[in-house]
């Protein structure tokens, strides 16, 4: 992983035209602020229906269509790779897909909520832990949204000193200054913040404070890539962090300690573990990922097809197929019964697959490019037909709602950046026998 390289690096396209040109910077933004409740102007479903941008973007002033400026993007749009030419090598692996389809409907886009990012490889900054509720990372806080309220509120601010407030083995009672939030996980009222110098933050949503400071390693690589929290056969909550020091390591919350640590040969960038808690997929700065036994750490089998490296990786609940996603603009589908060849490999339009969501029903399948473009695929069509979410700006991550009724998405952009909602679309035929 690209140490230095963040944000502020990337050429933002974006930025020159909806920042200059004919938007006149301040004029715009006296139109899209709503003195009267102090936010800027959220996009309802009632309004996208009538056609007003879900973004609300006004195109109807920009000297540029919504249409040429879409193609622009998908020609200008540099993905990073860490192997040149890696998504022209990858292309004709592709399965063809149809993209008519509609899943999640267009719900609201929250433009008061500033959903951010620090490092321009890691996306899982947005975590959904019921359909209205929703947590992500705003510069160095991280936000709680309640959908039902269009309320925001602060849980945890990291800008300056966090120290944890109760006392466990192994704990750093000192605490941490002005970390720099790289991955979050929210589940079963746990939060872990991961940093880029190894820091791990828990904290209890339904308690005061932070209970738990750890930092992975010393080592000058040491961001904490990606946080996996989990429950054990038992019950126990526990939670996977995967870091540059090429280590992932269990920590038991009932405990507070360190369970197991193993070590791999390159980079970890993100680890999922099976729906059984017996097997885990590592992927990272190799173009190969393994599946190694949850025990102890050995290779299980090796993954062979990606030509970069990884940064995704997620379990369907069956427990017999996964996904991991490359910068090579491919997501490939795996099958445990036959392990020599991915089952199939899904095409990205701009850039590297940054993030994979399963609904928890398996029915549905997300993955999530760089910027500009979601896209959830119907599980139960192999894969062949999927809904492809269009919208404009860097994606901070995205989270289906535990009962998959809401997906949630972060958009990072300097005037546009916003949290986007949408809901599952139910066909109620039953209903028909009633008229």
């Amino acid at each position: 992983m690209a140490d230095e390289y963040e944000m502020e690096d990337i050429d933002d396209d974006m930025d020159d035209e909806f920042h200059g040109r004919d938007m006149g910077g301040s004029d715009s933004d006296v139109d899209e602020y709503d003195y009267m409740n102090n936010k800027m102007q959220d996009t309802s479903a009632a309004e996208a229906r009538r056609g007003k941008d879900i973004q609300g973007i006004p195109w109807e002033r920009l000297s540029i269509t919504r249409e040429k400026y879409r193609q622009t993007r998908l020609e200008q749009y540099k993905n990073y790779e860490n192997i040149p030419q890696s998504g022209e090598a990858s292309e004709k692996e592709c399965s063809a897909t149809k993209k008519e389809c509609l899943y999640y409907e267009f719900r609201r886009n929250s433009r008061s909520v500033k959903s951010t990012i620090l490092h321009f490889q890691l996306r899982n900054l947005v975590w959904a832990t019921s359909k209205h509720d929703v947590y992500l990372m705003s510069h160095f806080s991280v936000i709680h949204w309640s959908s039902l309220t269009c309320a925001k509120n602060e849980v945890l601010n990291v800008s300056g000193h966090v120290a944890p407030c109760e006392k466990h083995p192994g704990s750093l009672l000192e605490g941490f200054t002005q970390t720099q939030v790289s991955t979050l996980a929210v589940k079963d009222n746990l939060l872990v913040a991961g940093g880029f110098q190894g820091e791990l933050i828990c904290k209890y949503l339904d308690r005061p404070g932070v209970c738990f400071c750890s930092r992975t390693t010393y080592d000058d690589n040491a961001i904490t890539n990606a946080v996996d929290i989990y429950n054990t056969a038992s019950g126990a909550l526990h939670f996977i962090a995967s870091n540059n020091d090429c280590g992932v390591r269990d920590f038991d919350m009932e405990k507070f300690q360190l369970s197991k640590h193993f070590h791999f040969s390159w980079p970890v960038n993100h680890t999922s573990l099976s729906p059984d808690g017996k097997l885990l997929v590592v992927v990272g700065d190799d173009p190969e990922g393994i599946l190694v036994d949850s025990r102890n750490g050995k290779t299980v089998a090796p993954l062979c097809g990606h030509v970069d490296y990884s940064f995704a990786s997620a379990w369907h609940p069956d427990g017999i197929t996964f996904a991991t996603g490359n910068q090579d603009k491919t997501c490939r589908i795996w099958d445990l019964r036959n392990l020599s060849k991915s089952v199939t490999a899904l095409k990205g339009n701009l850039g590297a697959i940054r993030s994979i969501r399963y609904t928890s029903d398996g029915r549905y399948m997300a993955m999530a490019e760089p910027a500009d473009f979601v896209h959830v695929f119907d599980v139960k069509s192999g894969y062949e037909e999927e809904q492809e979410i269009d919208f404009f700006g860097e994606i901070s991550g995205m989270s289906f709602s535990p009962d998959t009724e809401s997906l949630f998405v972060g958009v990072w952009d300097r005037t546009y950046g916003s949290l986007l909602e949408f809901g599952r679309r139910h066909n109620y035929s039953y209903l028909d026998t009633i008229i």
